[in-house]
């Protein structure tokens, strides 16, 4: 009958066990490598929304200063939320009354999953001192 190929005895068609073997291997390693990059790249998108907050803050402060000449809590400046508008921050301020209410120091704690972020709890004063509870491991943290 001719050419009999494709029939008969030679080698079947399809992948080895050490072929897909090999290939997971190989997805388990990029996995290994994009999934932390990815988690450290949300916390830094994330971090904006307790920056963001912490300079609204701040400008309320001074709105509120000029006014009253004095440094008012969250309510005296409008926040009756102390969460960020995303979620992933909650702030509080510190007025010390030994200041006369001359000063403040406003913090961003994060909330939920942000709480692993290597920045910890951002703060800016009322002289516009921007600092961080935590390391800077993950990039600038303002």
């Amino acid at each position: 009958m001719g050419n009999d190929r494709g029939f008969g005895m030679g080698r079947s068609q399809g992948f080895t066990l050490l072929e897909l073997m090999i290939v997971v291997a190989i997805i388990a390693i990029l996995s290994a490598i994009a999934i932390p990059t990815y988690g450290r790249y949300a916390f830094r998108a994330h971090r904006v929304d307790g920056q963001e907050l912490l300079l609204r803050v701040a400008n309320a402060q001074e709105r509120f200063y000029a006014t009253n000449n004095v440094y008012g809590g969250m309510t005296d400046i409008g926040y009756t939320d102390p969460m960020s508008e995303k979620g992933y921050y909650s702030v509080s301020i510190d007025v010390p009354a030994a200041s006369s209410s001359q000063s403040f120091t406003a913090t961003a704690t994060p909330q939920g999953g942000q709480a692993q972020d290597d920045c910890g709890n951002l703060t800016i004063t009322n002289a516009g001192v921007k600092a961080s509870s935590g390391t800077t491991t993950n990039g600038s943290c303002w």
